[in-house]
């Protein structure tokens, strides 16, 4: 009972000062400050502290979307080219770009519809009609130059995976946006097998043409190379152009949509893609070294028959790559890789030949 006495006799200042400082934050806590209204009998101030309340979220949204561009200066308004083309009008509002422009415009360039891809149309109108009175025209039988008429759709679509237009291979060579895609076109999907089961992957149907259709009415090279036995499956709807390559540009080789050539392959290919213990040199640097990614008549896609294919780059210190039939020892079944069958790489401790 000694020893406990003093140890109660300590707590008490401490509890006094917890005490304290709690009486004194509780008196700050009740002392009216300048921003507190102050009640009066007429109301007034509570009719202003109504009117200072925000509006609601969705007043707010709406405020931030532009209100239609109205008619001034040159502009005529979207409802005065319908009066005479109406029959464009009905198919444009009914695809993307139409929907978006007339439906729910995001800036003030989309609210004015029609002249904000082919300029003022007063002139236009005025002269009662006419391509000539047209300012910005598309197509092949246009005044406008293909710069001239690729200007006006980057000014909306000038990112994501059209960043990189500007020094492509497609503008570098005057293609012209027309020449590929279409605006005011109604695009109807047929209900049939063919469409369930052939369609392509994309969903970009503002194109004059499927893929790969499309791209090989330039590349004829790849239209041949597609008709070889052995093929990537295009003509099968399995993958198209844009699986691998990006038209628009990119800063890649070959406008490749990733770094490397064997990115693109791996990234269906991913059973290639290691890493292994025993890496095969020239897998490692290109895919195609050995293969012919659009068409080849060799099994496999490759650029040669097996065993010639593996004789580019190896020497005579094992298996002699001078001219043997091919029913020799060394050409076993005619392939190097009925042996050295993990040609890609190898897991296995001993795997440094590739072997089975």
């Amino acid at each position: 009972m000694r020893g406990t006495t003093p140890r109660r006799q300590s707590f008490l200042p401490l509890i006094g000062v917890v005490l304290f400082l709690f009486a004194t934050v509780n008196s700050f806590a009740r002392k009216p400050t300048a921003q507190d209204p102050v009640p009066s009998a007429q109301g007034e101030n509570a009719s202003n502290s109504k009117a200072a309340v925000p509006a609601p979220a969705a007043a707010q949204e709406k405020a931030k979307t532009p209100p239609p561009k109205a008619p001034d200066g040159d502009y005529v308004g979207s409802d005065t080219c319908i009066t005479c083309h109406d029959d464009q009008n009905r198919r444009f509002k009914n695809t993307v770009m139409g929907k978006v422009m007339l439906g729910n415009p995001h800036t003030p360039e989309e609210a004015r519809g029609c002249e904000a891809c082919h300029g003022p149309g007063r002139a236009h109108v005025e002269a009662g009609g006419g391509k000539e009175t047209i300012p910005i025209r598309f197509g092949k039988d246009s005044k406008n130059s293909v710069a001239e008429q690729n200007s006006v759709c980057m000014d909306c679509h000038a990112r994501g995976t059209h960043m990189f237009w500007k020094g492509s291979p497609h503008e570098s060579r005057g293609i012209a946006c027309v020449d590929c895609h279409q605006v005011k076109q109604e695009i109807h999907t047929t209900l049939s097998s063919d469409a369930r089961y052939s369609a392509p992957l994309s969903d970009n149907q503002g194109v004059k043409l499927k893929q790969p259709e499309l791209c090989l009415q330039c590349h004829q090279m790849r239209r041949a190379q597609l008709q070889r036995s052995s093929h990537m499956p295009y003509r099968e709807g399995k993958v198209t152009c844009t699986s691998c390559h990006n038209p628009h540009g990119t800063p890649n080789p070959k406008q490749l949509i990733q770094s490397s050539t064997n990115e693109n392959c791996l990234s269906c290919h991913t059973e290639r893609r290691g890493p292994f213990l025993w890496e095969h040199p020239p897998v490692l640097e290109n895919c195609a070294n050995c293969h012919e990614p659009h068409g080849s008549n060799n099994p496999q896609l490759l650029k040669v028959r097996m065993p010639r294919v593996c004789d580019d780059c190896h020497d005579s210190s094992r298996h002699p790559t001078q001219a043997q039939p091919l029913s020799s020892i060394k050409n076993f079944n005619r392939g190097c890789t009925n042996c050295h069958s993990h040609i890609h790489g190898s897991n296995h401790p001993s795997g440094s030949a590739f072997l089975r």
